[in-house]
């Protein structure tokens, strides 16, 4: 394909993060692009306005659906952001509002569908909680059939002061999701049910953090033998084989996403891989860069190849496109989608030049 099409979710009101800082959020709602490889350049297709804190998107399989976590602390008097589901057009790049629901927790912050499409899992940041959702025949969502509430605290007396819900992840088979909780040092493992969208907790089986790492997201190796979770306050990311016989798992392995010599303040956001699983990309924030990692074939290992600026100021989410030949970062903070390209050999980031004006962008998708 000559051109990918992808779409930005971006920040429309303020924000109060779990930091204290207040963001002037300043875009209209979720851009689509077109990515033209041949030259390459950004050619924006639509905008659909009137979509409040689109913080997090997800598609389905055939990307004629998408999802919206609506980053809030209230909605209609009620301590809770929404999830709003829209069909997607991708010769015009419409994106058609179906409904939207309560997700029953404040300021949600991401979204992902099951393997079978059915569900939509949600985690609540602030308020350390998720949610799962029925997904319709026309793509709509029905009201949560799961709400959990997790418990308890880290050592991070300002970050850690309760839990905090940070993504939803499915394991290949369908079978368990995985939830990151900044607040608990933990990823919480929950046995799935794929007929009813119910969950129940695996208990010893979660992944423990260091103590006042902040886990933020987690991705696992196309084997599925190795986990990967991005550390958020600690600025690192932790390696663990999930073939071990003890639980809880602690990690093999913890590693700075950071450049030897650094000292200023920093945090990281995003966890990818590449297409191929050969290496893994991971972004921070106040460092401004993309780290990127390779993978040790046997022992899932990761190494940590080189650190990409990404042109721009606080790079909350990236994403690789399919063919694993392009990454997009999104800088926050300086309103700017940046093109990279990916070496195919060694897996490093080469800047391309390219840079795209977006208020405020916080997620990028390829479709």
């Amino acid at each position: 394909m000559k051109e990918l099409t992808l779409l930005v979710g971006t920040y429309t009101r303020p924000i109060k993060f779990g930091t204290g800082k207040i963001l002037e959020g300043k875009g209209a709602g979720i851009y689509c692009f077109r990515l033209d490889q041949s030259k390459p350049s950004f050619r924006l297709v639509e905008v659909t306005g009137d979509v409040v804190n689109p913080s997090f998107l997800a598609a389905s399989a055939d990307a004629r659906r998408v999802y919206a976590v609506n980053e809030l602390k209230e909605w209609e008097g009620t301590a809770s952001g929404t999830l709003s589901s829209f069909s997607f057009y991708p010769v015009t790049g419409r994106l058609d509002f179906l409904n939207l629901r309560p997700t029953w927790g404040t300021d949600p912050c991401y979204v992902e569908l099951d393997r079978s499409g059915r569900w939509a899992a949600v985690a609540n940041f602030m308020s350390g909680s998720i949610a799962i959702f029925p997904v319709l025949s026309d793509g709509s969502l029905g009201s949560a059939a799961t709400r959990v509430q997790h418990e308890g605290s880290g050592p991070d007396p300002l970050r850690q002061n309760g839990p905090h819900a940070h993504s939803t992840v499915f394991s290949s088979d369908n079978r368990t999701l995985y939830v990151p909780d900044l607040g608990l040092d933990m990823v919480v493992a929950y046995d799935f049910d794929p007929e009813t969208g119910s969950i129940s907790p695996e208990p010893g089986m979660y992944l423990r953090a260091p103590r006042g790492a902040g886990p933020r997201h987690v991705q696992f190796h196309p084997s599925g033998r190795f986990a990967y979770v991005v550390n958020e306050l600690s600025s690192s990311v932790s390696a663990y084989d999930r073939t071990e016989a003890s639980a809880p798992i602690d990690p093999a392995l913890t590693l700075s996403t950071l450049p030897e010599g650094f000292s200023g303040v920093n945090s990281c956001a995003d966890l990818k891989f590449h297409p191929s699983g050969v290496w893994f990309y991971v972004s921070n924030r106040g460092h401004d860069s993309i780290a990127a990692f390779s993978i040790d074939p046997d022992s899932g290992l990761p190494r940590l190849e080189g650190v990409e600026s990404t042109r721009g100021g606080v790079p909350r989410n990236f994403a690789i496109d399919p063919s694993g030949a392009w990454l997009v970062a999104a800088n926050q903070d300086t309103d700017n989608l940046v093109l990279f390209s990916i070496d195919q050999g060694t897996g490093r980031l080469e800047y391309t030049g390219i840079s795209q004006a977006v208020p405020t962008p916080v997620c990028v998708l390829f479709l």
